[in-house]
């Protein structure tokens, strides 16, 4: 297994972990129960869950009402794919 399969892996085990992170807090919320703090949420994403964030605010319709997540994770998102893209053009070029 090489380096990029590793790094597959770990890119869609941290969007489905983070995709039921954003489902288990809306249960929470609507039950008055202890909830996953927004800081853990966009460290989620910013570690390579952006996807799953992003879709779990749009199937549970959750946390987009607040600005930091509805400007926060697109933006988040757009820098991840930028940077993909310029790691990609690199190792191309070599």
């Amino acid at each position: 297994m090489n380096w990029i399969h590793i790094i597959l892996i770990y890119l869609a085990v941290m969007n489905v972990v983070t995709f039921f992170m954003y489902g288990v807090d809306k249960w929470k919320a609507k039950r008055s129960k202890w909830r996953v703090s927004e800081a853990v949420l966009i460290l989620m994403a910013v570690l390579g869950g952006s996807v799953g964030a992003w879709l779990g605010m749009k199937a549970w319709r959750h946390k987009t009402q607040h600005k930091k997540f509805r400007y926060g994770l697109p933006f988040i998102l757009v820098a991840q794919i930028a940077i993909v893209i310029w790691i990609a053009y690199r190792i191309l070029l070599k």
